[in-house]
């Protein structure tokens, strides 16, 4: 209950941003020849300068602000923002030239009208590729660390040349009022941008960590051990994810996020299982001990921690979703926590399951049963195969299950799936916690 209230704080605060503007478009009469249609557009246009703003404080991970939600959720809410931010940039103009045909040359030759509004115009090109180039990264191949420059250029790009067109066209923001709001949200926008790519990195770069051990996992994984050298690292929740950058300086933009499969009170010892997956992941088995690493976290509110109340636990594993999973596992067993628990995890042949052999220890130690459930199983299997299914749900989670937390992690499909078949068996839908790995 006190995440909803925070997060009900924290959405009430954001949409008030969204409106401060273009409620104060009430204190500037509507010019000459203008009317209705006219102020839409004004208000649309007011609207997405504020949202692009908006934008930079979702992914500047502010652990208070992204608590009630975690930060899979915010990113993957900054995302879709993005996608109803172009649509509102681009309704912005329609409107006007649909009523004034004239200022059409405005977007087909935006070198023959003045700066003010071609301004505008190169604002939306930036804006179009920015999103473009982010939802078409992986197809384009552009690689992460450049895909993360060329995002945030871009970014910075398309809201300056907003800033610009709205000054310059300056009606609406003559008004002292207005123009010091607008002064304070670009201001803004830079603190953020300031304290995200320098300030904060430089203050990683003070607690670097070294990494101590990589040994090989199943299905083409690693467990990249790092230890931090000079300080005690960081406390975090079982579940929890962090940014690791690997011989790169945290100021080179270079972060990954992982999530953390390690249990918390080790000294400062992070563990994390990485696959194979991405220009950076391909070559983390060559990391040598010894190499300097930095971490940025913990962030995530994916946890069993967050619900200790529980009778027990139910766990949904996609693929290398078993990683948060198999912190939260770990750390019940260093607790000797007894309550019943039930692993599910699907995979598409038997050698390509990671942990199978720790996870037998640990079945055998606790009060835990795991299922394996293989796409291509070997002949002689005799357990479950195919995808996971209600039927199997029903038939291997145990009474008492309606009052369990579930906590699923893995493609989006797979979770969309197993919310199904968990709401089927009569599971509320506050007790299904999803942690979304595949953010940007």
């Amino acid at each position: 209950m006190k995440h909803l209230v925070f997060g009900g704080i924290w959405l009430g605060f954001y949409l008030a941003i969204v409106l401060a503007p273009v409620a104060a478009l009430l204190l500037v009469p509507t010019p000459q020849g203008g009317g209705f249609w006219w102020d839409v557009s004004m208000g649309l246009g007011f609207a997405a300068l504020t949202m692009m703003a908006v934008q930079f404080v979702l992914t500047a991970r502010f652990k208070r602000a992204t608590a009630p939600f975690g930060v899979d959720v915010i990113y993957a809410f900054h995302r879709y923002l993005a996608y109803a931010l172009l649509v509102i940039v681009l309704i912005h103009p329609l409107i006007l030239i649909l009523r004034d045909p004239s200022l059409l040359p405005a977007i087909t030759a935006p070198w023959t009208v003045s700066f003010e509004i071609s301004a505008g115009t190169v604002s939306l090109a930036l804006l179009l590729v920015l999103v473009a180039a982010s939802a078409f990264r992986k197809q384009l191949r552009i690689p992460y660390g450049t895909w993360r420059f060329t995002h945030l250029i871009l970014s910075l790009g398309a809201v300056a040349f907003a800033f610009m067109h709205m000054f310059g066209i300056s009606y609406y923001t003559d008004p002292p009022l207005i123009r010091g709001l607008w002064w304070l949200i670009g201001i803004s926008i830079l603190a953020i941008v300031v304290f995200v790519r320098f300030l904060r990195p430089l203050a990683m770069h003070r607690k670097p960590y070294q990494v101590t051990e990589v040994r090989p996992e199943r299905a083409d994984s690693w467990t990249v051990v790092v230890d931090p050298e000079g300080h005690d690292g960081f406390d975090f929740e079982p579940g929890q994810f962090a940014w690791l950058s690997v011989d790169r300086s945290p100021l080179l933009m270079s972060e990954h996020p992982f999530s953390i499969a390690s249990a918390p009170g080790q000294g400062g010892r992070v563990e994390f299982v990485i696959k194979e997956l991405g220009d950076f992941t391909n070559t983390i088995g060559q990391v040598e001990p010894g190499t300097r690493a930095y971490v940025d976290g913990p962030y995530g509110s994916f946890s069993v921690d967050r619900h200790p109340e529980a009778p027990g636990y139910g766990f949904m594993a996609g693929g290398i979703g078993i990683a948060p999973l198999i912190s939260m596992i770990r750390t019940l067993d260093e607790r000797g926590d007894r309550r019943p628990l039930v692993l599910f995890t699907g995979h598409s042949t038997w050698d390509r399951v990671p942990l199978r052999e720790e996870l037998d220890e640990l079945e055998e130690r606790m009060n835990l049963k795991v299922v394996h459930v293989l796409e291509k199983p070997p002949e002689d299997w005799e357990g479950e195969s195919g995808w996971i299914t209600r039927e199997m749900l029903d038939r291997h989670l145990p009474e008492g299950r309606r009052e369990f937390h579930y906590f699923i992690c893995g493609p989006i499909p797979m979770i969309r799936a197993m919310e199904e078949f968990l709401g089927e068996l009569g599971v509320r839908g506050t007790n299904i916690h999803t942690e979304l790995f595949d953010m940007v």
